[in-house]
Formats: structure tokens, C-alpha cells, sequence
């Protein structure tokens, strides 16, 4: 037996060596031996090995954003061979992509449609702690804001790409499409209509790289890819445990931001891998709200002054000197567990699962309830009113699990998703007025689950005609299902109390909890659809200069029917390092679960007045008899782009892209209807009827341009970027109404809705990055211009309409654009040694906020300074933050 061994260890080789770039050793580092299954990455000290029989082999180093490097080796029978590699930078224009096509991933000088990509390196360096807000400073195209006074919009961050809607834009992970969130965005602010994916469920920890293919790409990727898709890539390192640290604060006082992650690989037999990320996040509240102008006990000013200071009332708040609101950003903490591993199961196939969890809790306000409204204040229980909150549990679960392999010279991937994610509703500090003193201050108001079950099977081949030809096909099945879970009783029931007006008249007090009455047992509902789709991709090199791609799609929904698109692209290699690309295609989007089936009764402020509203699905008979709505229709879209991208020299490159979007038909929420209706509203104790219908046709029609340089100076390097993304939506023709509506477009969608969907979002966006890395040291800039966003309040478009201005004594409209600025974030780090890194950095530098409210009557009584209708950054101010990197 000790012979054998003997002899077993003799006849190996081993092949070792370093990698690194001009600055140090480079953990994380993939290297790979050509023709074989043999892969791996650097550990902490930039090292990796391999076990080898006798022989030579070409070994080949690479990074994300760094030029990869071949070498050969021959070794012999109990030899140790030493391969180093020394990386030099490079440009995300060289680095292959996935994104865009069905072959083997190429770089974007090759590609027949633009894609951005957010490299490793930039990720690490990202002063934000959120993903959504990472892409909204690392990509032009992208935006996602906190928003503020917007329910359980306030806890899932609405994201959009190229000035259209969150559900417009398709999300995958490692390539499979991830599932949307339950929450339905219902109130005023950027995608009111809409459901969009919680981009911050995903731990930033766990992410290696992120695609962003900017092109329609429904025939390709399945509904919902209109503006274009995201592919985040999770990791697969190995030989390194990973963790972060940091804390921040604005300057303001508030705002703590705590964050913490780890993230570690472990080897699974010779080439298997399970990576695991472990993350937390926690975000104070932002208040920016102004003071209180307004009335408080009674609307007699000056009996209401006299009992203010009697019963010293601001100070019982819980706010700020006349503050009695929290408008800014909500109080959220996330914990995350997520994974990604595969293990080959032959030589020829390998199974690979991914997936994970987040569980977020959080903590917005509302409106503050006088004493004076004894409609919705119960006096005997808060006689001096209340400031409510809404309570949010939202759990994020996925997981991905396939077997991709090779058979009979056919790439074949199976894959089976699925996705949930639920979102509870509890309303704090509050009353049901109609309870009277019997009525509890916590209700638990129900809330929504979504479930999505998706299998694929992918199968590609390229063949060796023309300049190569690779064939494509598959085929998906979309199982959903979304739920309405009622609340408790106390949180909806009409229990009949009354008061007693100032003119003598007993009226009944408002039913509910006050700030989001729970869902009734007749709203709850469980709701399935299903989707099968198939596909067909062909990509043609014609020539070395000239690649064609064409695709198809057909998807047949068992709701409302299929829907074929189809789509056509090429490139065209001019000379080396310059091409141009263009493509046609037409798209879809299915109606989500959500706009479908989606029913509640909220309460929204409306020009300061508390209104009870009722969103009421398409099964209703009120929108269907009433107002004639008929079963909602997808939106169809045709999205024309055409670019060029190019490399000079070894130190610049730039693209630029045009594209064109028409869509038909978009689906949108209604405005509120309640004169004239108020007779088929009453059993629902709703003031106003709002609902979805295909009421729209939209274009949206912009650029994108994006240009790198990277220089060695002064023995550092120096790195610079710079994006910009220019966008203008107009909505087209007349607003579509149905023949119990006509004369009343204007209410249907009124020119807030109209400017919502054409304003609301910056017109334009340019972001730069400097860098130079020198010695230890690395100093990082970032400037983000956001362009213009403009709010039209919806009843000023006549001047019979305006209003005083009490900031300038004269009649104005309420109608206002916010103009561009500029905001900063800036940060220095120091690499202690091989293992520790620190940084410190800030966030917006220069404390820019958007332009405050120029009308008072926009302020609400005092209350908002800034815009909660658009935003172009959020309102956090000047923050600070410290951070420690540990690689272990």
C-alpha cells in the first residue's frame, strides 16, 4: 500500500504561481487551464496551484476589468512549475459579456446591442450600501430614489431604466429571471401603476459583476424587457473570506447607516464551488420636513393658537421644533443570507443552484392627525392627535437550481426558479374612529404575496458555416400566483361611532385604521396564471467584419392569449477597434398579477383633504358597469436602436447609441372618480374610484454615450469615466377612454399623470468616476448631473384655477420644474496591509439638495420643503462614512 502511494504522488506535477497587477498580489483571480475543466481562483495572497499529469498546458489568468494573459508550461513527473502573471487594467468594452446573445460571450466592440457593465472593482468601491442606489450613481440610464409618504413604497425603492416604468425593465440572476415584488406602487410617486424587483433584496456582498443590457429585448428574454434587462452575476470565489464594514451619518444629525457583510467560498471536490454571503443593513430615518403652518385643535386661528401653547402641543410630537411629520426616507433593516455554487456531476455536465433569503423591516409615517378632525381622532384616546406609522415585513426567498451540460455537441441548460416574496402590513400609533375608545392603537392590516415558479430549457450549438453560425432555441413555463391576506377585524370594521360637528350635526366617523385601513375578508383573494413561451435564435457571422442576429418569440398567456415578436440586429466591424451596431425589434409586456386583481380601499391625501379611495380590480362591477372598463391588454412596443463603439490605442474608448421606444397601450392607474358616483361608492365607505385601463401610447426617444480612459502617472494609475443618458417621454395622441368616460379624459389621466409618466424622472443624467490608485493609496471622485424634473399639479392647466402664493403675496401656478444639480461623493483609502483596507469617504460633499417648493400651497401647510412627487436624489443631505475591508 505505501508503494502505491509513492507511486501515485510521482506521477503528478504541480503548477503554482502568483497573480497580480502593478499595485500587488490579486485575490480573487481566475485562472483557468485551456482545453480542460480545470479552474480556480487566487486565495488572499494572490496564489493558486494546480495538480497536473505530465505534459504542457496553456494556463490563462484573467479578471474582471483587466486584460487576461496566456502562458505555457511543460512539466514532468514530480516537477513544480511556477507560472506568475502581472495584469494590466483594462476597458469594460473588452470584457465578454452574456447579455444580448445565445453564443459565447463577447465583447461589447462585437456585440449587435450596448450593455454597460458595473465590474467588481467598481462595486467594492461604491460609497452606497443599496443596489439600487449603486446602479443609480454607476449608470446613466438607471434611477431609483427613496420615497417618502408613499406606504410600502416607502420600503421598496421603484427602479426604472431609460425614463420608462419598473416593470419594464426584466431583472435576471446568473442569468434566470427573478420574480417582481408583491407591493403594487399605488401612490403619487415615479412607476405609480406599476410593480417592479426589489433590487435591494439582493445582498451586494454576494455579487461578482452587473450587465445592463440597454435594448428591447422581449423576443430574446420573455415579457417584461422593454427598456432593456439587468443580469446580475453572483460570485464564485473560493480562497477568500471577505468581510465589510461601515457606519455613516448625515450631517444633519440623522440617517445612521450601519453595514455589515461576510462573504466566503468553499471548495467542493475538484472544480465544484459553493460561495455564501451573509449581510446586514440598517438605515435611520431622514426627516426633512418643514414646520407646521396650519391649524391644529380648531380652524378658529386664533382660539387654535391659545389651546397650542396650553397644551404645549409641538412638544409632544415626538418631532422637531414645529415639525409633525417625517418626510424624507424610512427607517428599514435588512438581513441576508443568500449562496451560488455548481458541482459537476460528469465531465460533460454540471449542476449549479443558487438562491437566498432577505428579511427587511420597516418604519414610515403619515400624515399627522389633528385633534380637530374628529372624524378620523378618537379624542379620549389621543387628544392631541397622532402621528401614525406603518409597519412593513416584507421576506424575499429565491432559489435557482439546473443541470447544464453538453450532448451530442449541444450546450443544454435546465433550470427550474422560484420566487416569493411577501409583504406585511402593521399600522402603529393610530385609531379606528369608528371603534370609538373600544378601538386598539396597533392593527395588523393584512398585506400581499407573490409566488413565481419558472422552468427553462436552453439549448445552443455553433457551427463552423460561414464565419461561424450558432443556433439557438428553448422554451419557458411561468407559473404565478399573487395573494391578498386580509387584516384583522379592528383594522376595517365599521363599528359605528359618531361625533358631534361645530354646528350640532351627529355625523359617523371615518371606518378603518387611520393612515392605511386593513384589507376586508371580500378583498382577499388567490390568484393563478400561467405563461409558456418559446424561442428561436439564430446569429450569423457573415463575415469577419459582419455579425446578423435574428430572434422569435411566442408566448401564450392562459389569461388573455399569445403574443409573437421577433427582432433583427447586426454589427459591422468598420476597422479594428471601431464598429457600429443597430437593431429593430418589437416587444410586450403582460398585465401583472397585481394590476389584474389588485383591490383596496387607502387613504390619500388629497390638496391637504383626507379622501377614503377605492382601487377597484377589472372584475369589479364597478369599472366594469360603471365606467366600462374591459379586461386589461398587454402594452406591445417596437424599440429601434442604433450606435457605434470604438477603442484608441490602449488608453481611450467611447460608444454612443440612439434608441426610439413606442409602446401601445400602457397600462396605468385611473384618477379618482367621485362626483357623480358617489351612490355606487357608498357601500364601500370609499370616497373616490380609481382603477387600471390601457389608457396610454407613449415614445420615448433618447441617447447614451459613455467614455473611459486609464493612464499609468506619477507611478499610480490613473482612471477616469465618464456616462450620460438623455431621455424625453412624451405621451401620444389622446387619453383612451371608454364610452361612459367620454368628456372626461382630463380625470381619467389628468396632466400630473401625464407629466408622471413624461417629467417625473431626470431628463437627463451624466455620471463621472476618477480615480488614481498610487502606493497604498487610492482617491476616488464621483460627479452625478441630474437634469431636470418638472411637477404639474393637475388642476392648474386653467389660471382660473391658480392660487395665493403666501411666499410672494400674488396668484401663481403650482406648476414647477426643479432644475439640474450637481452632487459629489468623494473618498480616500488606505491598504494597511495584504488582509486590511480602509476608507473614508462622503456621500453628496457639497450638502446640494433639489430646489425647495416655490408655491406654498405645494408645502401642504408647511409640511414638505421638497417635492414628494419627484425626486432626482432624495433629500439625505451631506453623509460620512467610514469602512473596513477585510480580506481573509
Amino acid at each position: 500500500m505505501c508503494c502505491f502511494f509513492q507511486v501515485f504522488s510521482q506521477s503528478r506535477a504541480v503548477i503554482s504561481g502568483n497573480v497580480s497587477d502593478q499595485f500587488g498580489n490579486l485575490p480573487g483571480a481566475k485562472v483557468a487551464i485551456e482545453g480542460t475543466d480545470k479552474i480556480t481562483t487566487t486565495d488572499v495572497n494572490g496564489n493558486y496551484s494546480f495538480d497536473v499529469d505530465e505534459g504542457e498546458y496553456v494556463l490563462t489568468s484573467g479578471f474582471v476589468m483587466y486584460t487576461s494573459i496566456s502562458k505555457t508550461a511543460n512539466v514532468k513527473v514530480g516537477d513544480t512549475v511556477q507560472i506568475d502573471f502581472i495584469l494590466e487594467t483594462g476597458f469594460s468594452m473588452d470584457q465578454p459579456v452574456s447579455l444580448g446573445s445565445r453564443a459565447k460571450p463577447k465583447s461589447l466592440l462585437k456585440n449587435t446591442a450596448a450593455v454597460d457593465i458595473i465590474s467588481p472593482q467598481q462595486l467594492t468601491g461604491s460609497s452606497q450600501i443599496e443596489l439600487s442606489h449603486i446602479l443609480h450613481y454607476l449608470t446613466p440610464s438607471f434611477h431609483s430614489t427613496h420615497q417618502t409618504i408613499a406606504d410600502g413604497t416607502d420600503h421598496i425603492d421603484p427602479a426604472t431604466l431609460r425614463g420608462l416604468g419598473p416593470d419594464q425593465v426584466l431583472v435576471l440572476v446568473n442569468g434566470k429571471r427573478r420574480h417582481s415584488s408583491s407591493l403594487l406602487n399605488v401612490n403619487g410617486t415615479v412607476g405609480r401603476g406599476s410593480v417592479g424587483t426589489d433590487f435591494n433584496a439582493i445582498p451586494i456582498a454576494a455579487i461578482d459583476r452587473i450587465e445592463v443590457l440597454r435594448d428591447g429585448a422581449t423576443s430574446q428574454y420573455g415579457s417584461d424587457a422593454i427598456a432593456g434587462v439587468i443580469n446580475i452575476i453572483l460570485k464564485k470565489q473560493i480562497e477568500i473570506i471577505q468581510v465589510d464594514n461601515r457606519v455613516g451619518i448625515n450631517t444633519e444629525g440623522d440617517g445612521l447607516t450601519v453595514y455589515s457583510s461576510a462573504n466566503f467560498g468553499l471548495k467542493i471536490g475538484k472544480t465544484g464551488y459553493v460561495n455564501v454571503t451573509a449581510e446586514y443593513r440598517e438605515r435611520e430615518a431622514v426627516n426633512r420636513a418643514g414646520d407646521y403652518t396650519g391649524t391644529v385643535y380648531t380652524n378658529d386661528a386664533t382660539e387654535d393658537q391659545r389651546l397650542i401653547e396650553q397644551n404645549n402641543f409641538f412638544n409632544q410630537t415626538g418631532y422637531s421644533d414645529k415639525q409633525v411629520m417625517e418626510i424624507g426616507s424610512a427607517e428599514t433593516q435588512n438581513l441576508a443570507l443568500s449562496f451560488n455554487g455548481e458541482v459537476p456531476m460528469s465531465n460533460s455536465s454540471t449542476f449549479y443552484m443558487h438562491g437566498g433569503r432577505n428579511y427587511r423591516e420597516g418604519k414610515s409615517k403619515g400624515f399627522y392627525r389633528f385633534p380637530k378632525d374628529e372624524d378620523r381622532v378618537v379624542l379620549d384616546l389621543f387628544p392631541n392627535g397622532f402621528s401614525p406609522e406603518i409597519l412593513t415585513d416584507i421576506q424575499d426567498d429565491a432559489i435557482t437550481g439546473g443541470v447544464k451540460g453538453v450532448k451530442n455537441g449541444w450546450d443544454v441548460d435546465f433550470s427550474h426558479s422560484i420566487g416569493i416574496n411577501t409583504l406585511d402590513y402593521t399600522v402603529n400609533n393610530s385609531n379606528n374612529a369608528s371603534l370609538g375608545i373600544a378601538s386598539p392603537r396597533t392593527f395588523y392590516a393584512g398585506g400581499f404575496a407573490y409566488k413565481q415558479n419558472t422552468t427553462n430549457l436552453d439549448i445552443s450549438r455553433t457551427f463552423d458555416w460561414l464565419q461561424g453560425v450558432n443556433i439557438a432555441f428553448g422554451a419557458e413555463l411561468r407559473v404565478e400566483n399573487y395573494q391578498i391576506i386580509a387584516g384583522e377585524e379592528a383594522s376595517y370594521i365599521d363599528g359605528g361611532s359618531t361625533f358631534i360637528n361645530n354646528l350640532g350635526e351627529e355625523l359617523p366617523r371615518i371606518v378603518g385604521a387611520q393612515v392605511f385601513p386593513g384589507f376586508r375578508p371580500e378583498n382577499e383573494l388567490n390568484r393563478f396564471r400561467t405563461n409558456s413561451s418559446g424561442y428561436v435564435d439564430i446569429e450569423a457571422n457573415v463575415s469577419e467584419k459582419l455579425l446578423v442576429r435574428g430572434a422569435a418569440r411566442y408566448e401564450a398567456y392562459n389569461d388573455f392569449g399569445g403574443q409573437a415578436i421577433w427582432k433583427l440586429s447586426g454589427r459591422y466591424i468598420l476597422k479594428d477597434g471601431i464598429s457600429v451596431r443597430a437593431g429593430f425589434s418589437t416587444g410586450f409586456r403582460a398585465p401583472s398579477l397585481h394590476q389584474v386583481f389588485f383591490q383596496n380601499i387607502s387613504t390619500q391625501f388629497v390638496n391637504g383633504e383626507s379622501v377614503q379611495v377605492g382601487t377597484f380590480n377589472n372584475e369589479s362591477a364597478i369599472v366594469t358597469q360603471a365606467f366600462q372598463i374591459g379586461k386589461l391588454k398587454p402594452e406591445l412596443s417596437s424599440h429601434l436602436s442604433a450606435g457605434f463603439s470604438g477603442k484608441i490605442n490602449d488608453n481611450v474608448t467611447f460608444s454612443f447609441d440612439y434608441y426610439l421606444i413606442d409602446i401601445e397601450d400602457r397600462i396605468v392607474l385611473s384618477g379618482r372618480f367621485s362626483e357623480g358616483y358617489e351612490t355606487i361608492l357608498e357601500p364601500f365607505n370609499a370616497g373616490a374610484a380609481q382603477f387600471f385601463t390601457n389608457a396610454i401610447d407613449s415614445r420615448t426617444s433618447g441617447a447614451d454615450a459613455a467614455l473611459f480612459f486609464k493612464k499609468n502617472l506619477g507611478g499610480g494609475e490613473f482612471n477616469a469615466s465618464l456616462g450620460a443618458n438623455l431621455t424625453s417621454t412624451t405621451v401620444k395622441g389622446p387619453i383612451k377612454v371608454s364610452p361612459a368616460l367620454v368628456g372626461q379624459e382630463e380625470l381619467l389621466f389628468n396632466r400630473e399623470e401625464i407629466a408622471r409618466v413624461e417629467y417625473s424622472q431626470p431628463n437627463y443624467k451624466i455620471n463621472s468616476l476618477l480615480s488614481y490608485d498610487f502606493n497604498k493609496y487610492r482617491f476616488q471622485v464621483v460627479n452625478t448631473v441630474f437634469g431636470r424634473v418638472k411637477y404639474i399639479h393637475p388642476n392648474d392647466g386653467n389660471p382660473d384655477n391658480w392660487v395665493l402664493n403666501n411666499f410672494t403675496g400674488s396668484v401663481e401656478t403650482r406648476d414647477q420644474t426643479f432644475s439640474p444639480k450637481l452632487v459629489t461623493d468623494m473618498a480616500v483609502s488606505y491598504q494597511i496591509n495584504d488582509y486590511v483596507r480602509c476608507t473614508l469617504g462622503g456621500n453628496n460633499v457639497f450638502n446640494v439638495y433639489p430646489d425647495k417648493h416655490k408655491h406654498s400651497a405645494n408645502t401642504e401647510e408647511g409640511n414638505f420643503i421638497y417635492s414628494r412627487r419627484v425626486q432626482q436624489f432624495g433629500v439625505n443631505g451631506a453623509n460620512y462614512y467610514f469602512r473596513l475591508l477585510l480580506k481573509l
